[in-house]
């Protein structure tokens, strides 16, 4: 039987992925340290997978864990620009320092294959739609982290070890925290709506941004394990498709019923104005195309959030 390890498996993406993999009658690890993860993220299945509270930067249960297992999905790690710009010693601790563990393990393990869980972020203020080779240029340490654990990938792929890098674009769906500080607009807006608040718009609302839903995502992390011709590459991962924040927020708005007007206030400093991504080489060589049509993954989140 194929085993995984799944690193931040019982957060909002790893756990989408575990879930993905236990239907594919995989024998799933799972290792979170539920830092921004939740057991009741993987509590339907929770029964069919191997749970291990503990930390990737704790180098010997990583390796104790990676006895045996055929694939490595990396998630794990300190997952925002702002919580990485707050602890930049954690986030750099985890995200590369817990990348090196990860990687190290896998080598010796005799791993096929790890799938990293990079950023769009890698790209910084690129003129989109933004492609594979583009040189990195970070705007954020979240970003120049992803970049260290992108390079780190290659650096172990020249040891013999398979590595693939995905480029996640704005990833939004059921799961993700709607209570958290760090949580995406999709998540804010749901929950201001809902309550009968107007949606917060940080600038004109026509910046653009490329909302890919997870369960999509979770297809690209298969597909990459498994891809004959994904191995030592990087791929975005979104759907190609530009959406402005006026646009979202109207589409939630006729989801939810909501008939009152979005609030405008200033930017962030440092926000990138336009972003999305060329998904020719993620459709060429991994067989990937966002399936989840953006209205239809809003419902879904909508749905979700409404029952918590």
């Amino acid at each position: 039987m194929t085993r995984a390890l799944v690193t931040g498996g019982a957060g909002f993406i790893g756990s989408h992925i575990v879930e993905k993999l236990v239907r594919k009658g995989w024998e799933v690890a799972v290792l979170d340290d539920l830092s921004s993860g939740s057991v009741g993220n993987i509590g339907a299945f929770l029964e069919s997978v191997e749970f291990i509270e503990g930390s990737i930067t704790d180098a010997g249960t990583v390796r104790k864990l990676m006895d045996g297992v055929d694939y490595v999905f990396h998630e794990a790690a300190v997952v925002s620009v702002v919580a990485a710009l707050e602890n930049p010693e954690k986030a750099r601790l985890v995200n590369v320092g817990g990348t090196r563990n990860v990687l190290g393990a896998a080598l010796d393990a005799g791993v096929k294959r790890v799938v990293f869980a990079s950023s769009a972020t890698v790209y910084g203020d690129a003129d989109p739609p933004l492609k594979e080779d583009f040189r990195p240029s970070p705007l954020s340490f979240y970003g120049e982290t992803k970049v260290e654990g992108e390079q780190l990938m290659n650096e172990y792929a020249g040891k013999g070890l398979e590595t693939v890098s995905l480029r996640y674009f704005n990833v939004y769906g059921p799961r993700q925290e709607p209570s958290s500080p760090y949580s995406g607009v999709i998540t804010k807006f749901i929950d201001r709506m809902a309550a009968g608040k107007p949606p917060l718009i940080l600038g004109d609302g026509n910046q653009t941004r490329d909302f890919v839903y997870v369960g999509d995502v979770a297809d690209a992390n298969v597909l990459a394990a498994e891809g004959k011709e994904a191995a030592g590459r990087a791929f975005n991962i979104g759907t190609g498709l530009p959406v402005t924040i006026n646009q979202l927020e109207g589409l939630l708005s006729e989801i939810i019923g909501f008939d009152g007007e979005p609030e405008y206030a200033e930017k962030r400093e440092g926000d990138i104005y336009d972003s999305y991504a060329d998904v020719s080489r993620a459709e060429k060589l991994l067989g990937f195309k966002a399936a989840v049509a953006t209205e239809d993954g809003l419902r879904k989140t909508v749905e979700w959030q409404g029952s918590l």
